[in-house]
């Protein structure tokens, strides 16, 4: 799998992109592959809090119902609305199906790099 290295990975599987004080996050290639296909998403609204290491979406797949762990702290800017509609974008382009964007966002929980992630999906 190859994992963008502009961002950040966390040990939950979700990626954050910092550009300034706003965070993008969103499930990694791994997670989205061992979930199968995904059926629906419930994200938070904008204006909502979230808080590193809490959950703060859920994703559901043919196999199972699975909380997305914030790896920042901050407040829901936006949403990606596309994905309310057709979850399945994040089974066909894991790097470009963001969940959500965060201000002022402040990196909460321990990230690794793209080749440290890599090797943490390669055990």
């Amino acid at each position: 799998m190859n994992h963008p290295a502009d961002r950040m990975y966390t040990e939950s599987h979700e990626w954050v992109a910092l550009d300034g004080e706003t965070a993008t996050v969103g499930l990694t290639e791994y997670a989205q592959s061992e979930l199968g296909d995904l059926v629906f998403v419930n994200l938070p609204e904008p204006g909502d809090e979230v808080s590193g290491g809490e959950s703060f979406a859920d994703v559901e797949s043919v196999k199972a119902v699975s909380e997305v762990i914030s790896p920042v702290d901050g407040t829901v800017t936006e949403i990606n609305e596309e994905l309310l509609d057709n979850p399945a974008l994040i089974n066909e382009s894991a790097y470009d199906a963001w969940l959500i964007r965060v201000e002022p966002a402040t990196i909460a929980v321990a990230t690794m790099d793209a080749p440290a992630y890599e090797e943490l999906c390669s055990k």
